[in-house]
């Protein structure tokens, strides 16, 4: 059994070239799951669209009830254990869960593809002038609950602020992500079609205080009463990744040129899981990959895909 997440990421490259698809064709069977408040994931039962209610959550609520709720369907329907896939916030809220010792009773590996976990050194120049402008936090005290890059309040704060800082946001992909190697013009414009989707701009506040602080911990209300009552103390209590057990297999490829998940970062993660039995942790290393490569580079078949397939076989 295999899962994956987030959706529409992995059908953006033609079948041939697919993960989803390449899994499918070597006897997985493949779920594919949809992140929280993309627009494939919106039948709430109670909470409307619309309303503050639906968009109040970070990634640590998708570590604490999505990602759990999901393992436990998948293997309710199969009766097996699952391989995991994850690229960007997946690896996040995946790691995240490995420190808190969730879901491993439900798992067998997983691999993280451009994995976050620390992001304090990233490179991103709009990510990074974003946070340090609090942009997210504004648009909050504004009431825009939803943050969606194709929206109109979202694009025109962020158009601000490439003219306040001079960051070159003619091509935004490569802003956010780094110079990807390896996109062919159509495989753009078919993840313009869908991509990217919204999130909470709450969720854009969590990761902003990580860029700003360079630490992985649950969300920060910035106030010691409001934290205490949320978590029993007066500050956000720390993922530990050095809490994810030894032998848990482990499949990571990470970028010379991710903008987002940053070598350094990367590597501090790594230093994180320097106990991790050596056979049960293999890490690739591309030098001239960036964020978005990882799901629709031309060349990630054989370059990535394959050998994750790879090491899931020997699991």
């Amino acid at each position: 059994m295999l899962w994956l997440q987030d959706g529409i990421t992995w059908l953006l490259l033609p079948p041939e070239q697919s993960l989803a698809f390449l899994l499918a064709d070597n006897g997985f069977d493949v779920w594919i799951a949809n992140t929280r408040g993309t627009k494939y994931s919106r039948q709430h039962t109670s909470l409307p669209i619309n309303s503050s209610d639906y968009w109040n959550w970070s990634w640590d609520e998708l570590v604490a009830y999505d990602l759990p709720a999901t393992f436990q369907y998948v293997q309710d329907q199969t009766g097996q254990k699952l391989h995991y896939v994850g690229h960007s916030q997946g690896t996040l809220v995946a790691l995240a869960a490995f420190s808190k010792d969730q879901l491993l009773n439900m798992l067998r590996s997983a691999a993280l593809l451009s994995p976050i976990a620390y992001v304090g050194q990233m490179t991103s120049p709009l990510a990074t002038k974003a946070a340090e402008n609090f942009v997210a936090e504004t648009l909050y005290k504004l009431g825009i609950f939803e943050f969606d890059l194709k929206g109109n309040s979202v694009a025109k704060f962020l158009k601000d602020a490439c003219n306040r800082t001079g960051i070159d946001c003619t091509n935004l992909l490569t802003s956010f992500t780094g110079p990807n190697c390896c996109l062919s013009p159509s495989i753009v414009n078919i993840f313009l079609d869908h991509e990217p989707q919204s999130t909470a701009t709450k969720n854009m506040i969590h990761l902003s205080q990580m860029i700003r602080q360079g630490t992985i911990a649950m969300f920060d209300y910035e106030n010691s009463d409001e934290n205490t009552r949320h978590y029993g103390q007066p500050t956000p209590p720390v993922y530990d990744m050095t809490r994810i057990p030894n032998d848990l297999p482990l499949f990571m490829s990470y970028g010379g040129a991710d903008a987002l998940s940053d070598v350094k970062d990367v590597q501090l993660l790594l230093r994180s899981l320097q106990d991790h039995e050596g056979d049960r942790l293999v890490v690739q290393y591309r030098n001239d990959y960036a964020h978005a490569d990882y799901v629709m580079g031309e060349n990630a078949k054989q370059d990535v895909y394959e050998p994750l397939i790879s090491f899931f076989k020997l699991q």
